[in-house]
């Protein structure tokens, strides 16, 4: 199941990602210097049988309600986890038609509803999820992240801490919970990642997206490290799929749009579909157009 790792590196000039007309010195541009592109994950031959397969099954007519629904869902999820959106939600869709009391459809199509903007629906999906299971984790993350997208962060915070304190050694869900509480208050949002560090794992390697966030590590310390354990082709895509995601993140926060443009648009490139980094990559995107519009507005 392991293949060689083949890894690719572009040294590339700050100056073609910001338009500055000059260089710095290797010191001083940590942005994107040295760094490790993905190639990006191939579509599994698995799932595409999987889904002939679903697709011959779904036709047989001895099947219950129950298990269409069933089948519809499971075969949501690997359009998910090949790009296929449109044709995920709507099995996600026939499963709920078939079975309202399926949570993880909810969940799933709560999602999609957020990928699209329609925040009202994402909250109404990520309730009943949590409504039919009150301790269904990933409806707190993802009602979380609808909130912090629907421009509700402090309703966020709530649903992300929760989310947090089910395993407060994960450095990803204290990294979501950070960012609604920065939307509050940066000083707040500091503070608050300052003092959930302690609990993290420092053994993991997004550990030290943490600390790039609190100014204890530069973003070159980060780059470099993002090989540490990796032992396969996809691991390393999964990983800079997630990378990306939160370097994007890092420099929106800093204001450098430019950059953190580039690194969602990396973090799309993974075809790591059913990440939430994918997922929520053009997203930002998405704000960041929405910033630069404003401010071209606010300019005139």
């Amino acid at each position: 199941m392991c293949r060689n790792v083949s890894l690719i590196f572009f040294s590339l000039f700050v100056a073609i990602l910001t338009g500055c007309t000059q260089t710095p010195p290797i010191s001083e541009r940590p942005q994107m210097g040295n760094l490790l592109l993905a190639e990006p994950a191939p579509i599994n031959p698995r799932s595409e049988m999987a889904i002939a397969r679903y697709n011959q099954v779904l036709n047989s007519p001895a099947l219950s309600d129950e298990d269409k629904a069933e089948l519809h869902f499971q075969r949501g999820m690997l359009y998910d986890s090949v790009g296929l959106a449109g044709l995920a939600q709507f099995d996600y869709s026939q499963a709920l038609n078939l079975k309202p009391d399926l949570a993880e459809a909810y969940n799933s199509i709560g999602i999609h509803y957020i990928q699209q903007s329609d925040f009202i629906q994402a909250y109404d999906a990520f309730d009943s999820t949590l409504e039919i299971k009150p301790d269904y984790d990933y409806a707190f993350l993802n009602r979380g992240i609808a909130l912090y997208y629907g421009g509700r962060a402090e309703l966020a915070t709530s649903d992300l801490n929760t989310f947090y304190q089910k395993d407060e050694s994960d450095p990803f869900r204290a990294l979501w919970a950070y960012f609604a509480h920065h939307d509050v208050s940066q000083q707040d949002g500091m503070i608050y990642l300052a003092t959930i560090r302690p609990t993290l794992d420092s053994n993991h390697w997004a550990t030290s997206l943490v600390d790039l966030f609190l100014g204890t590590v530069n973003e070159n310390q980060v780059l470099n490290s993002l090989l540490e354990g990796v032992r396969s082709q996809k691991g390393l895509t999964d990983r800079l799929c997630e990378a990306y995601f939160y370097l994007g993140k890092y420099h929106s926060q800093n204001g450098n749009s430019g950059i953190a443009s580039n690194y969602f648009k990396l973090a799309l490139s993974t075809n790591v579909f059913d990440y939430v980094e994918h997922r929520y990559a053009r997203l930002e995107l998405n704000r960041l157009r929405d910033q630069a519009s404003n401010f071209v507005a606010s300019e005139e």
